[in-house]
């Protein structure tokens, strides 16, 4: 069975309901922001445990050649990321349908070659929303080695959109 159909209503049916990836921060319950910020700021929101065959001698979740891990093990080595191509920051939400349909599909379809997709909980991190100029959950943010913006874009439901849309 094609495990994008399920994926492509999910991505729809949440849009439609939630009005998730429009720019109204404010759409956001109020109790989910609370509890969020309660959190650590480098956990991510929508991050699973890799399989054993998903991960890398690092640790880093591996998807095919693309890699797909939390801030943490982002930051603890950058270098080596930025070294395998792109890195894109994916600022998602556990309450938001929208990030949830892309964190189900990057599991499932993985990340492409050369890209490293970092996952960065949007309640939590307000230091990188400050920084890149995020309002709204579902943004991605490709950085460069140095962490400046290369190109910041919302709506990739896929690997495959994200990859298509760095610079």
């Amino acid at each position: 069975m094609n495990r994008t159909i399920p994926a492509a209503l999910t991505l729809l049916l949440g849009l439609t309901l939630s009005g998730c990836a429009s720019d109204d921060t404010a759409s956001a319950p109020a109790a989910a922001s609370e509890s969020a910020m309660e959190k650590e700021p480098s956990a991510p929101a929508m991050e699973k445990e890799p399989s054993e065959s998903a991960m890398a001698e690092d640790g880093a979740a591996m998807s095919k050649e693309g890699a797909w891990i939390d801030r943490a093990a982002y930051e603890a080595d950058a270098a080596t990321f930025h070294e395998a191509g792109d890195v894109v920051l994916f600022f998602n939400a556990s309450w938001c349908p929208t990030c949830k349909a892309t964190v189900e599909s990057l599991d499932a379809d993985g990340v492409p070659a050369g890209l490293t997709v970092v996952s960065v909980d949007y309640d939590a991190a307000n230091d990188l929303r400050t920084q890149y100029g995020v309002t709204v959950q579902h943004t991605f943010v490709q950085v460069d080695d140095q962490g400046n913006e290369v190109a910041k874009f919302t709506g990739a439901p896929t690997g495959e959109a994200i990859a298509s849309q760095t610079a």
